[in-house]
């Protein structure tokens, strides 16, 4: 298993806190968006805390739950370059 960078880390933790920030706008305390997302309390913490395990599929569910669910195609747009880009697979090695 591979090692969570200082950089990484950092980015996690910063992306909990703007969800801790979101959940706190809306009055919500976390057990209820813990219930609305569909997970545990530790779980829900485990998100906010920014910890590296946390299922892709909660921050979805997170993501929809504020209102937010369209900026995840931010986080890889599509290039100019890829509209019309054909599949291709790489050269093998000599056998």
């Amino acid at each position: 298993m591979f090692a969570v960078t200082s950089e990484e880390s950092e980015a996690l933790q910063a992306l909990g806190a703007r969800l801790r920030r979101r959940r706190l706008l809306a009055g919500e305390p976390q057990l209820r968006a813990a219930a609305r997302i569909g997970v545990s309390l530790p779980t829900y913490r485990k998100l906010e805390q920014g910890k590296p395990g946390a299922q892709i599929g909660l921050w979805v569910r997170a993501l929809r739950l504020y209102g937010a669910l369209d900026d995840l195609a931010l986080l890889l747009p599509e290039s100019l370059f890829d509209e019309g880009a054909t599949r291709q697979r790489a050269a093998r090695g000599d056998r």
